[in-house]
């Protein structure tokens, strides 16, 4: 698989708008600011592909990206609370809806932020994934920010945190060093030849 081809394809801001698949799809989600659009960018070899922002919420909208017979889907962060009720309600049937189709989803890769322990939305969003049978993984991100002993201790910590965590495929990431890339990349190019 050649991953300079990967392309933007098009975003959709209302679940009414997003076509029937007719290809893979791999699904990003994580909250706002846990660096989704980072490791879509470091995954592709791309510097602003996904675009990257500061400020948590930027993503509004399900990006939707091309990389050969596959979509890469980059999926608004949760769990931030500055949005209108409106645009929170909006954002929720875009995700419910887009999430809850059946068979949609090849893969979802849940982002969660190595430094702290997973939110009350990470469970949330890990448990649904169990208990509707969608395959996914979790992805650590930002692991270049925590020592050696910090980072075996936030893993000791997920274990417990996290249910049924020995049987989830998990890898540590870091877009500054690339740590965790040709994982994420032989998984993405397994399901695209599957």
């Amino acid at each position: 698989m050649n991953i300079n081809n990967a392309d933007f394809y098009k975003s959709f801001g209302t679940y009414s708008q997003i076509p029937p698949p007719d290809r893979a799809e791999i699904a990003f989600s994580g909250r706002s600011n846990v660096g989704k659009s980072s490791l879509i960018n470091k995954v592709l070899g791309r510097k602003s592909l996904a675009r990257v922002s500061a400020v948590p919420g930027k993503t509004t909208t399900i990006n939707f990206y091309t990389l050969e017979n596959i979509y890469l889907v980059d999926l608004p962060g949760y769990g931030y609370a500055k949005r209108s009720k409106s645009e929170k309600v909006r954002w929720s049937e875009l995700i419910e809806g887009y999430v809850g189709e059946s068979g949609r989803i090849s893969l979802f890769i849940q982002l969660v932020d190595m430094r702290h322990p997973p939110t009350e939305d990470d469970l949330m969003m890990i448990n649904y994934l169990i208990d509707n049978g969608v395959p996914f993984i979790i992805v650590f991100t930002k692991a270049d920010k925590l020592k050696k002993s910090e980072r075996e201790a936030r893993m000791e910590g997920f274990a417990k945190e996290i249910d049924c965590f020995e049987d989830i495929t998990h890898i540590e990431f870091s877009a500054v060093t690339g740590e965790g890339v040709e994982q994420i990349r032989a998984i993405i190019e397994e399901i695209a030849e599957a």
